[in-house]
């Protein structure tokens, strides 16, 4: 009997030590549940995770929309830490039916900037009970609305704000 105990044991011992890997089948799956799509339709995944991926297990991943447009889908873990991107495939548009009368041409309004490169700029965040700000210095120019970077002291990299006048700033995400 101990004989073919140490064997098996064995045999066993590298499955063992092997570290586990993320399934890239349960990735899938998420994702057609966070999209409401099968994977190849229209508003699915366009192709499955690649299986050859070797990322560690995560106990719990976040999906979320990258950008507006929904034509990615996040797929991130914090512990430990790794993100994929996972393309949506996008729905068809119907084919435009010719019409008789010119449209009118559309005209993009370009705002001016309010907030210039090296200007000061005070970043704020809040809400009923708390607020945080932070000041920095702009590191592009800035319309309101726009999305630009703040070189804040103490960090390493730059902070994402949205320019809303002159010098005042928020986070993305954050009314005003």
């Amino acid at each position: 009997m101990r004989c073919l105990f140490v064997p098996l044991a064995l045999l066993a011992a590298p499955a063992l030590a092997a570290p586990p890997f993320q399934d890239t089948i349960a990735l899938d799956r998420a994702v057609a549940a966070f999209t409401g799509r099968a994977i190849g339709d229209e508003g699915g995944a366009r192709s499955v995770v690649d299986s050859r991926l070797k990322l560690a297990a995560c106990p719990t991943v976040s999906l979320s929309w990258r950008g507006g447009s929904h034509d990615t889908v996040v797929v991130a873990c914090t512990g430990p830490e790794w993100r994929i991107f996972v393309p949506v495939r996008a729905a068809a548009t119907a084919a435009a039916a010719p019409s008789t009368a010119a449209a009118p041409a559309i005209v993009p309004i370009k705002l001016a900037a309010v907030i210039k490169r090296g200007d000061p700029v005070t970043i704020a965040a809040g809400s009923t009970g708390f607020s945080i700000s932070r000041e920095g210095v702009a590191l592009a120019d800035a319309a309101p609305g726009a999305r630009f970077l703040v070189k804040v002291d103490d960090t390493r990299n730059p902070v994402q704000a949205v320019a809303i006048e002159a010098g005042r700033a928020t986070l993305p995400g954050w009314a005003e």
